[in-house]
């Protein structure tokens, strides 16, 4: 919270989280407007990006910024729709197994690039041991664990991933870049990213102009808008 009050924005947006409405309550009783609105579904997030155009007084950027989202990831879909639909395990963090589920944008990303997810539940990030991973045994692997820290998975590397399909054949991989993971604007550029690691191949990059609706400042703890609503 301290690191955030020192941008001294005038709104802050994230996700929902168990401790978002703790977040949420502090900010507030600083003067910042805190808004972390439903992100489950690509259509949610269409919504924030409408209602936050509004919250800043330009909802004709929040419109656009939906509507380039929409056709982007539609398009890849277009792509994807053909092609076979591949098993896969999203990794979001490796000690323990930290794996994306049912019931969020992420699991509706990997029906929309062409894949199944094959964690079907246990919540929408359950963990899950290596021995439920050998037998849930995907084609795909995706490791979108440390983005940032490596251009290369080296989760195949351990001797216990051995007997998955994926690591013998190749198929353990990263995210270009962080796009899929984040509920905002960028995330037919994300999902582009997602059908290209899924299969192999894809659509060229989705392109998106989204409008610039305010200043931000990226932190640990997510984007802080630093522009005042009007």
């Amino acid at each position: 919270i301290e690191r955030v009050l020192t941008l001294a924005p005038t709104m802050v947006v994230g996700e929902p989280s168990p401790g978002g409405g703790w977040i949420a309550e502090q900010l507030q009783a600083h003067g910042v407007d805190a808004w972390f609105p439903p992100t489950t579904t690509t259509a949610e997030v269409g919504t924030l990006l409408i209602s936050l155009g509004e919250r800043l007084g330009r909802p004709s950027e929040g419109r656009l910024a939906r509507d380039s989202m929409e056709r982007g990831l539609a398009r890849v879909a277009d792509w994807t729709r053909s092609r076979e639909r591949i098993s896969v395990v999203m990794i979001l963090d490796a000690r323990p197994l930290f794996v994306v589920g049912p019931g969020n944008f992420l699991d509706e990303m990997i029906k929309l690039a062409g894949g199944f997810n094959l964690v079907t539940a246990g919540g929408a990030f359950p963990t899950i041991d290596m021995e439920r991973l050998l037998t849930l045994n995907p084609e795909v692997i995706i490791d979108a664990s440390a983005m940032a820290t490596q251009a290369d998975s080296t989760l195949g590397d351990a001797p216990a991933w051995s007997g998955l399909r994926a690591v013998r054949a190749g198929r353990v991989h990263r995210l270009a870049t962080a796009a899929a993971l984040r509920p905002g604007p960028r995330l037919a550029d994300g999902l582009s990213d997602l059908a290209r690691a899924i299969h192999g191949a894809g659509p060229i990059g989705a392109e998106s102009a989204t409008p610039e609706m305010g200043h931000s400042a990226t932190t640990p703890e997510g984007s802080v808008s630093g522009s005042k609503p009007r």
